[in-house]
């Protein structure tokens, strides 16, 4: 879907509620690393102590925030997906994870949507990274609003969550909930819906029985809730992530370990790299993402 005009990004909206909670939050601390720095100028001439721009520095960034967490803070730590989760990856695991220390990992970008700077910018493993860590709150919201409520609940809490905004939303917010939101009841099976892929699931599946559950926090993932929406339907399930396909495959299996059933996971192509730049809707044609691939797809499963 495209982006409202007389609509905030998601982007911006992180950027005035931590701006907002700055002054509510005196341990509040924000670090950057050059991406959307120029967005704090002012909070950072009013907060020079707790705004910090580290440059293009990555593992500091995540190293700094470990040694404030230690010291009673709550960091904030913005920049891309790729230069905040991969990059850095060794400090994630251990100057938060293995000091069992929180902070907020706020990541723009994700799959593809900057995809006019190629490759470089885009991250579709960045879920599938964070499952081999323990403690962590992954929320990936499909609407400004919701963003809003995540990232102000993330701030005031103190445990380790990571906030994947996107580019691409959903018309509508939905309420934000610790699992799943049921959008529609059928027999024919469940189709998990994961953050801004909402309305192409709904347009997809709006000939096919099935249950709709929507997530707009797929960490920890709601086992109770995807049991009983199978319990309530023949166990067909197809989850479809705006991240690497297959992501949360071992989640449903995890929840439907003692029930036979079928799974078939829509996200992005493990088989080859996408090379090319275009624009969002030619690369969701291509990772069968779109309204209508979905559509096929569906058809086909419940059948």
């Amino acid at each position: 879907m495209s982006i409202q005009v007389d609509r905030k990004l998601m982007r911006s909206v992180f950027v005035d509620t931590v701006i907002d909670s700055l002054a509510t939050h005196p341990k509040l601390v924000l670090l950057t690393a050059d991406i959307s720095s120029w967005s704090f100028d002012e909070a950072r001439a009013t907060y020079p102590d707790r705004v910090i721009n580290v440059g293009i520095r990555e593992q500091a960034l995540i190293g700094m925030a470990g040694g404030l967490a230690l010291n009673g803070f709550r960091p904030v730590v913005h920049t891309y997906t790729p230069f905040l989760v991969e990059r850095p990856f060794e400090q994630i695991k251990l100057d938060l994870g293995h000091q069992d220390v929180g902070a907020v990992l706020v990541s723009i970008g994700g799959s593809y949507d900057d995809l006019a700077r190629g490759r470089t910018h885009q991250a579709p493993g960045d879920v599938a990274l964070f499952d081999t860590l323990p403690g962590w709150t992954v929320h990936v919201p499909g609407h400004e609003d919701e963003a809003e409520r995540l990232m102000r609940d993330a701030l005031s809490a103190d445990g380790r969550v990571y906030l994947r905004l996107s580019d691409k939303v959903n018309g509508a917010a939905v309420p934000v909930l610790d699992g799943f939101t049921v959008l529609r009841r059928g027999g024919a099976g469940v189709v998990v819906a994961v953050g801004p892929v909402l309305d192409d699931v709904l347009a997809a599946t709006s000939a096919v029985d099935a249950t709709v559950l929507y997530a707009s926090t797929v960490r920890p993932f709601d086992h109770v809730g995807l049991r009983a929406a199978v319990d309530a339907a023949r166990p067909n399930v197809m989850v479809v992530e705006p991240y690497l396909r297959g992501t949360s495959a071992h989640e449903v299996a995890e929840a439907l370990g003692d029930v036979p059933h079928r799974l078939r996971s829509h996200g992005v192509r493990r088989d080859q790299e996408v090379r090319a730049y275009g624009k969002a809707l030619d690369h969701d044609r291509l990772h069968g993402l779109d309204t209508a691939s979905l559509a096929e797809s569906a058809i086909d499963f419940f059948r």
